[in-house]
């Protein structure tokens, strides 16, 4: 037992869950509609800072349109949110969302193991920008902070882009790992499960296949885009 909320057992790790109601669609429409206008006015703010040199303080504006229509409309929608917290039985934990044995394992393990290297490829980013850019930026008034988001990352994640593609696609190759502790991923599911019970060897492993070869254009397609975005373009 951990605090009032949490209990740890042989079933897994019992937690405060939320239930949601229906009402509460209006409110995720509320703050897409909110973080719709905030990009679109984070839009034109840059436009007119690149046409006039000067941008316009946009922040409080971006900030309103990011928290209160999602507030308005969780109000006037009447709080459609309930909690539900765990409590201990005689025999069992009832209420809360309790957490597999497997699947906190499984996440533990994959999230030591590849923060390990996301760690060091994010480093190896940083130290590749040369250091004459900090210091010239420093040299120009600027504070850690805005040298670190204004100047180093930019130039930064050029570098750790490709990478960080290859270690988001080897965790979810990675994940196949559960099948170790019995955690139902992809792979356990047809490659175990559905085998059995159908017999098809072929038609079930070219389906995982797919399945794997699927989510991975997906991954690297989402991040070449996203590299694209940010690559130097030069001028013609």
């Amino acid at each position: 037992r951990i605090g009032e909320a949490v209990f740890v057992n042989l079933r897994g790790i019992s937690v405060p869950a939320l239930t949601f109601e229906g009402p509460f669609l209006w409110v995720l429409l509320a703050a897409a509609a909110g973080i719709a206008l905030a990009a679109a006015l984070a839009r034109w703010a840059r436009r007119r800072s690149a046409l006039r040199g000067r941008a316009p303080v946009v922040w409080p504006a971006i900030l309103a349109l990011l928290v209160l229509p999602p507030v308005a409309a969780f109000y006037l929608a009447g709080a459609p949110v309930e909690a539900s917290l765990p409590k201990l039985g005689r025999f069992n934990v009832s209420g809360g969302f309790t957490l597999p044995q497997s699947f906190t394992a499984l996440f533990i393990a994959l999230s030591t193991y590849t923060a390990a290297f996301v760690s060091e490829v994010v480093r190896g980013g940083i130290q590749a920008v040369a250091r004459g850019q900090r210091e010239a930026a420093a040299a120009l008034g600027l504070r850690d902070g805005q040298i670190m988001r204004l100047v180093i990352l930019p130039q930064a994640l050029r570098v750790i882009i490709p990478p960080l593609t290859n270690q988001y696609l080897n965790l979810f190759k990675n994940s196949a790992l559960g099948t170790a502790v019995a955690f139902p991923d992809v792979f356990a599911t047809f490659g175990g499960t559905t085998l059995n019970q159908t017999g098809q060897a072929v038609e079930v492993l070219a389906i995982v296949g797919i399945v794997y070869l699927s989510v991975s254009l997906l991954v690297s397609l989402g991040m070449n885009l996203y590299n694209r975005a940010i690559a130097l373009r030069g001028g013609r």
